[in-house]
């Protein structure tokens, strides 16, 4: 039963994913909000939370299906039913796993995010946004989802 839900889970990931990427955006909007960023404002139905307006240099960012950490969770959750499959002693950790790694790839989005913000703020919307979203942001994904990765194989795997 476990197996099902997981792989439905996952199916609905991918049928859903607009709506998972409109709670991202508004997870960000309210990070960025209790962080103390000037001028900002979420437009759910554009997947788009917007910062620095009334200032000299606003930007929107847009949550395309590209940048979300659904298809970063969508493998673990996979992974996990096959392995609850193959032994279903080992559910809970399994379980454990994916809570664990599912919320680390999040927060690491998150993360991402908040970089892109800071990297714009810091250097300005040209060159914020370009070592933002092409470079620093591609390692925080990167690492944080190897991260989280790992995490979730050694939990689901200990004894």
């Amino acid at each position: 039963m476990i197996v099902i839900a997981l792989i439905a889970a996952a199916a609905g990931l991918v049928l859903a994913h607009r709506a998972y990427r409109t709670a991202e955006i508004v997870l960000s909007g309210l990070l960025l909000d209790v962080l103390g960023s000037d001028g900002v404002e979420v437009v759910a139905s554009r997947q788009t939370v917007y910062f620095g307006l009334g200032t000299d240099s606003p930007l929107g960012l847009r949550m395309t299906p590209e940048c979300t950490s659904a298809f970063l969770v969508l493998p673990l959750l996979l992974v996990g039913a096959v392995m609850i499959a193959l032994r279903p002693r080992i559910t809970r950790r399994v379980l454990v796993a994916l809570a664990v790694g599912g919320l680390a790839v999040v927060v690491v989005n998150q993360f991402r995010v908040l970089t892109l913000v800071g990297l714009v703020k810091w250097l300005g919307v040209d060159t914020g946004y370009y070592w933002g979203h092409t470079l620093l942001g591609s390692m925080v994904s990167v690492f944080g989802g190897a991260a989280a990765l790992v995490a979730f194989v050694w939990l689901a795997t200990r004894r």
